[in-house]
């Protein structure tokens, strides 16, 4: 059992600022909560109801505090690996990426493996290309008519324009794609 009052009035002031810190980081915030919670007396078990945590995690926060005070408390101990590509292979992708639309992760994970000969799962390509500031994005289609009254002002429009035509003037149409009636927007 965790005895009460083990904090000094110093310890004690220093965790409540933290808690108290509208933008802190929340990790050591909550863990700095925990503390003073079994400060006040609580129980490990009460802290860990009240905190929505397990026991262990409440013994190992307070073994923390006691190993390493405040500094030891705000420790996260999480660390990223070093990335699979160096900085120059990162900078010849996003050229590439940049050059041409991917329309999936498997055409960019394939450039990759092929090009760097570093293969990536996935969800490591979808990390990888948000941390290089690229985003999916899938368009929206657009409704196959436009609304009546924008219909009716282009017929105006266009009759204005043919009254208005010499009896030498032309008018061509030209249409250089051919649209598919219902089409499907692509996304990458």
């Amino acid at each position: 059992m965790i005895k009460k009052g083990f904090l000094s009035a110093e310890e004690r002031q220093g965790l409540l600022v933290q808690v108290r810190r509208p933008s802190g980081v929340h990790g050591p915030a909550r863990r700095a909560h925990v503390i003073l919670l079994l400060d006040d007396g609580l129980s490990v078990p009460e802290v860990a109801r009240l905190m929505y945590l397990d026991d262990d995690t409440v013994y190992q926060w307070h073994r923390r505090w006691i190993d390493g005070g405040p500094a030891r408390l705000s420790e996260f101990g999480w660390k990223g690996s070093s990335p699979r590509l160096s900085l120059e292979d990162e900078v010849a992708l996003v050229d590439v990426l940049k050059s041409r639309l991917f329309t999936t992760t498997v055409e960019v994970t394939a450039l990759v493996e092929e090009r760097f000969a570093v293969r990536y799962s996935r969800s490591g390509m979808i990390k990888l290309l948000h941390r290089l500031g690229f985003e999916y994005r899938k368009p929206k289609a657009l409704p196959r008519l436009p609304p009546v009254e924008t219909q009716e002002a282009f017929v105006a429009a266009y009759e204005s324009m043919l009254n208005g035509l010499d009896a030498k003037d032309q008018v061509v149409f030209g249409d250089a794609v051919h649209p598919e009636h219902q089409t499907r927007p692509a996304s990458g």
